[in-house]
């Protein structure tokens, strides 16, 4: 990634620089307001980078996104379970409620991108781009803010730990951080292996549900020397991980698909001992309810099958993750027009989910909504050779955060002003 100087935003960031941003139609105002916020998103986002916080308790970010909004018209809600905060914008008008949402946590993994505000916590690394969400999050409520008597409604920020597999959106959901539940809710998530400035979307599943699955095989210990004298569990063990292939390649339809990958076998303690147990572990990935509880079932069937072949017992342990992430279709025609307008040519209809996971599935099983995809790829660099989400190299182009800002404001507006209508 560039680093680039935090008072002048590069025009690639700009939406009136650049033949691909458009005029932004009746949004043109936002696109400048965006631009200028630039340089504090970026400071923000970059404050977050270097000191990330894991899991359901992230307290240095929360107090910096509070501190970052200090001084505009919010009222504040936090709950018990976590440090998610909801800040709600009241406009004039009584009128439909939107939510914007924006995760805060990291991941526990090193990081090794070399920049000067890289990750000063061992082991913990804003890989995922939550960073950039949160400061496009906070650009987004001053846009909208600097809107309020022209809301024809109320705006809930959400800004939510514990994204990375620790169920953050539903501990705030339980919480009653979102009571009433607004009419509509909208989600960006940043792509650093995508053209910059692309939003994309579909309607229908977007990401997969994921599902943790543990596998303990029981045998009989004994001599290496003399296994027919015991009961090895590791060949019982690597037999169930073929048969899981087969299982998925052979019973599960390719248009309501699954994806099982083992990533883990353990067993033993040294070269001469065969031992009791062999454990495996892995992920379970699909994109329908109805495909995931038939995986599951289907899983637990051929592991114990397997192991009482060879004479010896399978324990299935089955640790359910997030739902599949589902978009309503009225939200993502909403959002591909509204897109549009404020950005030409921008918007991308992606042709198959990802079977990756998210936790704002949970908002969106009660409310009716998208999330999004915006590409954070350098302007004009070869993207696809760009490292993925996850990676310790992960860096995208700070520019396009005023592009997410201005997006998510446009969203609430216009949706305040017209709900899905066309």
């Amino acid at each position: 990634m560039t680093e680039r100087p935090l008072s002048s935003p590069s025009a690639a960031g700009s939406g009136r620089n650049d033949a691909h941003h458009g005029r932004g139609g009746a949004f043109a105002s936002l696109i400048g307001e965006a631009d200028a916020l630039l340089p504090r998103m970026v400071e923000l986002r970059r404050a977050i980078h270097a000191e990330p916080e894991l899991g359901l308790f992230t307290p240095r970010t929360s107090a910096r996104v509070r501190a970052a909004l200090a001084d505009l018209p919010l009222e504040w809600r936090e709950g018990p379970s976590t440090s998610g905060l909801v800040a709600l914008l009241r406009g004039p008008a009584n009128g439909r409620t939107v939510l914007l949402r924006a995760d805060m946590d990291a991941l526990p993994m090193p990081e090794e991108t070399g920049l000067s505000f890289a990750s000063t916590v061992p082991g913990a690394m804003h890989a995922c781009g939550h960073d950039a969400h949160t400061a496009m999050l906070v650009g987004a409520a001053r846009l909208l803010c600097a809107r309020r008597e022209a809301l024809a409604g109320s705006v809930l920020f959400m800004f939510q730990p514990g994204e990375e597999g620790h169920h953050g959106a539903r501990h705030m959901l339980d919480d009653g951080l979102i009571d009433p539940l607004p009419d509509a809710a909208f989600a960006l998530h940043v792509m650093p292996n995508a053209p910059h400035g692309m939003v994309g979307g579909r309607p229908g599943p977007l990401l997969a549900s994921a599902d943790r699955i543990q596998v303990i095989v029981t045998g009989r210990g004994g001599h290496a020397s003399m296994p027919h004298d015991a009961l090895d569990p590791v060949p019982v063990a690597c037999a169930i991980v073929g048969a899981f292939q087969t299982f998925v390649t052979r019973e599960v339809p390719v248009f309501d698909p699954a994806v099982v990958t083992i990533t883990r076998v353990t067993a033993g303690t040294t070269h001469n001992v065969i031992p009791e147990t062999a454990v495996l572990e892995g992920t379970i990935r699909t994109l329908s309810a109805r495909r995931r509880a038939a995986v599951q079932a289907g899983l637990r069937r051929v592991a114990e099958g397997v192991a009482a072949a060879h004479g010896a017992s399978a324990e299935v342990r089955i640790e359910e993750g997030f739902p599949v992430t589902v978009c309503d279709p009225r939200a993502v025609a909403f959002a591909k027009a509204t897109v549009e307008e404020l950005f030409a040519g921008a918007w991308r209809d992606l042709d198959a989910p990802i079977m990756g996971a998210e936790d704002f599935a949970y908002v969106l099983e009660r409310v009716p909504g998208a999330m999004f995809f915006l590409g954070a790829a350098a302007e004009g660099a070869d993207w696809q050779r760009c490292c993925p989400l996850h990676s310790t190299r992960m860096a995208l182009d700070e520019t396009v955060m005023a592009r997410g800002a201005a997006v998510h404001a446009a969203l609430a507006l216009r949706f305040l002003e017209q709900g899905f209508a066309a």
